[in-house]
């Protein structure tokens, strides 16, 4: 115990020694600390007051000694003047020898002159010839036995004796002014006259009140200056620390701050000011942050619509964006990727194929890139363009934008186009060839064909042109219904065109051996549709029933009403024919085209209803184009309707559609059959 209480004294002993005492901090980081203890307030307060001081303390002092410096030289000039004037008088006295006369005139100089001390004449070596108030050295007397008087004379008045010497000093009675005037007669130099000029007691006087009356305005200005100092602090400082207050609040984005301090003059606009700039910040903040709100939405509804998939990366290479397309190409529903490496969220095969790609363009090599890989099964073709995205200098790289394109659909679309251009061709070129063969042979061999001969060739041509005919027709209607174009409605009994129908395909039958039915009520009301295209609809599908019956078999077309009767819940229903849904719509009329033939698989039922693709080609030896379904159930979606089919191999098939009823409104039909075409070409995208 008493170890560790012994170690943390230690401890604490090494922590005070550690810190720096006040001894040893700089100078001036203690004046800085001082400084920075006070308020904005004292600090302005101090700052101005010290301003002021200086000021008005250089300007006193400039004073002062401006009015000494005057006072000095009037009383300099004053003393030149006296000592020019007296040596004025007594020079050419002095030249003559006369001194009595000098005496006497400088004693009524003396007499006349308050301010003079004393006048000395001596001669060229410094000696006193006369003196006021004492007297000369006697010439009478033996100079042996007395001391000379000698005037300490000037080295300046030695050296320039032509000017006049004057000069300053203080004495116990005050100070005193000299003036030495050398006295010059017609270039002889005779000596010196020195004067002793006291200051004029009135000058002294008004110097005197002049520096009482300075050192009152002084006093007086440093009130003054501690008065503002006060009223600044007390109606400058508030107002300004607000202001400061208010200025940083707005820089931090707080747009809703208010200085409330009443105020007149400028510092009053200057608040009122303020606030209106702060008002007019917040509405220009409120209202670009709602147009930032709108864009923000519009662009990403604008990336959640897109057709084509969007992803956004980071510098790093970090996803920030995936709209619901490429997260559905991708398989990534449901997952937060925000933040993850996006190399590490792909598939490996695209990952390590897109590994290049990325980092060209996040090291700044290259600006963009695109890139056609398959992926996935089943197999499908993607589409991958990758752009830089960059500030507007263009230098700072921001992100990537990668657009990802299914050209799945489009792929098999070409394929398919490419499979009916070629089944077109061989279907054109066959009869054309045979049509062409069996004409040409007619024409040549006329006369040496018989009568027989003749009409089996051009009986054969003709076949041969029906069925050009039929094949043309049928690429024509498709690209009829595909055009969008309107289709007049109207009433009609659709038991003639099933007869009609059938009437057209019974001698085919006969050939086959197929009996043909029809099982149709006669009082089942009109639809409301198109007669040539519903006829054209029986044809096929009675034609492509026929087509695939076996020899004995039967071919049924039926229509009745459905639903007929319909309960409001759920029925009990095992079988995928037929049944009725759980609410009912409007009655309508359906048709049924029913054998006994040889079936279509299950894979093929996928897909029966797509353009271009036969049947017969993966099962059959049963010639035709590949068009005929699909243009069945493009003209019953026209009708507002849908054509299904149910089928089981060495069984039979049965197609099945729905028909609206007179009273149906052709405007509502060509609106839904729009709506499904819509949903259906977004299917096929997708």
């Amino acid at each position: 115990m008493a170890s560790t209480n012994s170690s943390s004294i230690t401890e604490g002993a090494k922590d005070i020694g550690d810190a720096p005492s006040p001894q040893q901090t700089p100078w001036w980081k203690r004046i800085n600390l001082w400084w920075a203890g006070f308020s904005l307030r004292t600090k302005l307060l101090g700052i101005t007051t010290l301003v002021v001081s200086l000021m008005m303390t250089g300007i006193t002092f400039f004073t002062l000694n401006g009015i000494q410096r005057d006072a000095g030289m009037n009383d300099t000039r004053y003393a030149r003047d006296l000592g020019l004037l007296l040596s004025g008088n007594v020079t050419e006295l002095v030249a003559n020898g006369q001194n009595r006369e000098v005496a006497n005139v400088s004693e009524k100089f003396w007499r006349s002159s308050r301010n003079l001390r004393y006048i000395f004449f001596t001669d060229p070596q410094g000696v006193i010839q006369l003196g006021i108030p004492v007297s000369a050295t006697p010439s009478q007397v033996d100079t042996e036995l007395l001391l000379t008087r000698k005037l300490q004379l000037p080295l300046e008045l030695k050296q320039k004796p032509q000017f006049p010497l004057v000069r300053q000093h203080l004495t116990p009675q005050g100070q005193v002014t000299d003036v030495f005037v050398p006295m010059l007669w017609k270039g002889n130099y005779l000596g010196v006259l020195a004067l002793g000029v006291t200051p004029n007691k009135k000058a002294l006087a008004n110097a005197a009140l002049t520096k009482e009356v300075t050192v009152a305005v002084f006093i007086s200005i440093w009130v003054l200056v501690i008065l503002g100092a006060v009223f600044n602090a007390l109606t400058i400082t508030r107002p300004v620390k607000e202001l400061v207050r208010g200025v940083r609040e707005i820089a931090t984005g707080n747009f809703k701050s208010r200085i409330s301090i009443p105020m007149s003059g400028e510092l009053g606009e200057l608040l009122n000011g303020f606030n209106a700039m702060a008002s007019q910040l917040e509405d220009y903040d409120n209202a670009n942050i709602e147009e930032l709100r709108a864009a923000q939405v519009k662009q990403q509804s604008l990336i959640a619509t897109m057709a084509d998939g969007a992803i956004l990366m980071d510098p790093q290479g970090r996803i920030v964006l995936a709209n619901p397309t490429a997260r559905r190409l991708f398989r990534w529903e449901g997952r937060n990727l925000e933040g993850q490496e996006l190399l590490n969220e792909l598939p490996e095969i695209l990952g390590n194929e897109l590994h290049t790609p990325i980092t060209s363009l996040l090291t700044n090599s290259t600006e963009s890139n695109d890139i056609r890989c398959s992926l996935g099964e089943p197999d499908r073709t993607l589409r991958i363009f990758l752009q830089s995205v960059r500030d507007s200098t263009g230098e700072t790289l921001k992100g990537v934008a990668i657009t990802v394109q299914d050209l799945t659909r489009e792929v098999e679309l070409n394929a398919a186009q490419s499979r009916f251009i070629s089944n077109v061709s061989h279907e054109l070129r066959t009869p054309l060839f045979n049509i062409k063969s069996y004409v040409e042979t007619v024409h040549d061999l006329g006369d040496q064909l018989s009568d027989e001969e003749k009409q089996e060739f051009l009986g054969v041509a003709n076949e041969e042109t029906d069925r050009l005919a039929r094949l043309v027709n049928d690429v024509l209607d498709l690209s009829k219904l595909e055009s969008g174009r309107s289709i007049q409605f109207e009433s009609i009994d659709l038991r003639p065109a099933m007869e009609q129908t059938l009437r057209t395909y019974k001698l085919n039958a006969k050939d086959k051996q197929v009996q043909l039915d029809i099982d149709m009520d006669k009082a089942l009301p009109k639809v409301l549709g198109n007669w040539d295209l519903l006829l054209q609809v029986l044809d096929n599908l009675v034609g492509n029933a026929l087509k695939f019956s076996r020899t004995g078999g039967k071919l049924k077309l039926s229509a009745y009403m459905w639903p007929d009767i319909c309960t409001a819940k759920p029925m009990e229903i095992n079988s995928s024919g037929p049944h009725c849904a759980l609410v009912s719509p409007l009655p309508r009329l359906r048709v049924e085209v029913a054998d006994t033939g040889l079936g279509i698989s299950v894979q093929d039922q996928q897909r029966i209803f797509e353009r271009f693709y036969r049947v017969e080609n993966a099962v059959h030896t049963e010639t035709g184009t590949g068009l005929g379904l699909s243009i069945v159930r493009g003209i019953i979606e026209k009708h507002g309707g849908n054509i299904r089919m149910a089928s089981e191999l060495e069984v039979g098939t049965t197609f099945w559609f729905d028909l609206p009823l007179e009273q149906a409104d052709a405007d509502e039909l060509m609106l839904l059959s729009e709506r499904k075409s819509r949903l259906e070409t977004m299917s096929e995208l997708s």
